[in-house]
């Protein structure tokens, strides 16, 4: 379908790539993963032509249409939505409009009637006729209700335009789909639409994502961009990260025998294959599994970061108690009649369609804000980290990282500092960077080192998977699992929320759902969404 030939690309002395040779083809979708900074995004510019790379080629496969989900969120602006949809088949669109045009001339000649009859014959072969109709149906499937159809793309709210540009890609079933980040800021209700169409999806599909269950789940293939390189694996993120860590403990085991090893990699196989089936993945697809080749599962040169949280001193009995907790912003009503009582070892994900609320909330019970009416008691053994969604105030300073993270150290010595932050893969000159010029997710990376020296027997974790690259959020996320003491969190990464979660609290302007169950549970239990649906449609009470 789509081929790299010796693709290289370098940006002065940085090379991203050397010498790529890739083939995408078939009913697949090839998820592409790497590091931050790896050239992710860059690698899917230069598939779709928006980048020229130094040096080889891209080749499509001629008469093919390649559909690019749009990153420019201002683009359709002065478009009606119902347009905007149509527009991303630029052939069917043209032909719209230039047939419309026609029809519009006040002295139609033969001519014209020749030419209209012509597109009217490449509009029908392409299903124009029912491109309105097809356009609708991909709008209510992300959400976007009848009476937002005619409205401007300018009127509706960011959340809603990313849908609509997300629907924009899938019009009119295109050869080949590039997706960048496709379930960034949307629900859980349009990623499981996403999810469904592309598994019955019947072309190529490109995806780069952090959302593990995303990749879990819609994924034939892993590509993983490493070391100027690019490698292709069957199966899964999950088949992919285990099969790696498999292999790599083999090689350390030199004693073990080739034999024994061959037979665990085979078993491995095996098992995830029969995983594979009971999931949401589709069973042509897992049968990908069944015929892999033993040979393709090789160690992962990638470094994680380690992430351990030690508690100074464990809990008592009394971790917390809120009580009729309320607040009103900026005539906004974000919460209302908060009750709720944490038991020793809760692990919570705080839940809202007001993201607000959630960070309100968790400012209230770390002291930065004040509730409105309501109270709140810790127990007295209660020690807190809290990891903020915004941290930009922690970095105004112009302190190298070392002396960024000693202020946050009971131990000043310089070489244990810079042993904590080799760990979270600041190595060498690293620890001497500034602070104030670090990326979103070097800036996460050292607010958990903050939160891990603080040894707090509760967590507070306001979206802290934003801005980190899988394998921190993978070791993020086994610490969390492991973690003896109580966590409050909130996160749009489904994996991440599903196995650290035991309980849920959902924050509604009518008080809080409250269930001791798994993320997947309360999704999927009805009487659930029913109570949800009544919280958020019913007036905020007084």
């Amino acid at each position: 379908m789509i081929a790299a030939q010796n693709i290289s690309l370098q940006y002065g002395k940085r090379v991203l790539f050397d010498d790529v040779n890739i083939k995408f083809s078939g009913d697949n979708c090839f998820g592409v993963i790497g590091a931050n900074g790896a050239g992710k995004s860059t690698f899917l510019k230069i598939l779709s032509g928006e980048i020229d790379p130094n040096s080889g080629h891209i080749s499509m496969e001629p008469g093919k249409r390649m559909a690019v989900l749009s990153q420019n969120h201002f683009e359709f602006d002065e478009c009606t939505v119902l347009n905007t949809i149509m527009m991303g088949h630029k052939k069917l669109w043209s032909i719209m409009q230039e047939k419309d045009a026609i029809y519009a001339k006040p002295d139609f000649s033969e001519e014209d009637g020749i030419k209209a009859s012509e597109l009217e014959g490449e509009f029908a072969e392409m299903d124009g006729w029912n491109a309105e109709s097809d356009a609708a149906a991909l709008l209510s499937g992300v959400k976007i209700t009848e009476d937002k159809h005619y409205m401007l793309v300018k009127d509706l709210p960011g959340n809603e335009k990313v849908r609509v540009l997300l629907a924009q890609v899938l019009f009119g079933n295109p050869d080949l789909l590039i997706l960048d980040e496709p379930t960034n800021d949307l629900d859980i209700e349009t990623v499981s639409f996403l999810e469904d169409f592309l598994l019955n999806f019947k072309n190529t599909v490109i995806v780069v994502s952090h959302d593990r269950h995303f990749l879990d789940t819609v994924c034939t293939h892993i590509v993983d961009i490493d070391f100027k390189k690019v490698k292709m694996y069957t199966g899964n993120y999950t088949f992919w990260y285990e099969s790696s860590q498999l292999a790599l403990r083999q090689r350390s085991n030199a004693n073990k025998k080739a034999e024994d090893k061959k037979k665990e990699l085979q078993e491995f196989i095996s098992r995830f294959s029969a995983n594979a089936s009971k999931s949401k993945q589709a069973t042509s697809r897992k049968k990908l599994l069944d015929k892999i080749n033993i040979n393709e599962i090789q160690p992962s040169s990638r470094k994680y970061p380690a992430i351990i949280f030690d508690q100074i001193r464990e809990a008592g009995d009394q971790i917390l108690e809120v009580h009729n907790l309320s607040k009103t912003l900026n005539d906004i009503n974000l919460f209302n009649k908060v009750d709720f009582k944490v038991n020793r070892g809760d692990k919570i994900a705080f839940l809202s369609k007001s993201s607000l609320a959630i960070t309100t909330l968790f400012q209230i019970l770390v002291g930065e804000l004040e509730a409105d009416k309501g109270e709140f008691a810790y127990g007295q053994t209660i020690t807190k980290g809290y990891l903020p969604n915004e941290n930009t105030g922690y970095f105004n300073a112009d302190d190298n990282l070392i002396d960024w993270l000693r202020q946050y150290s009971e131990d000043k010595d310089e070489s244990f500092v810079r042993g904590f932050l080799g760990k979270m893969l600041f190595t060498g000159e690293e620890s001497f960077k500034s602070s104030s010029v670090l990326s979103g997710g070097e800036k996460v990376r050292c607010m958990l080192s903050r939160v891990m020296l603080a040894q707090a027997n509760l967590l507070i974790l306001d979206e802290p998977t934003n801005h980190l690259d899988l394998e921190s959020i993978t070791a993020f996320n086994n610490s969390l699992v492991d973690f003896k003491g109580t966590v409050f969190f909130t996160s749009h990464d489904h994996t991440f929320t599903h196995t650290v979660a035991n309980r849920i609290i959902e924050i509604t302007p009518n008080g809080v759902i409250d269930k001791l169950m798994t993320y997947d549970e309360y999704v999927n239990d009805t009487k659930v969404q029913a109570q949800r649906e009544k919280m958020y449609k019913e007036k905020a009470m007084a």
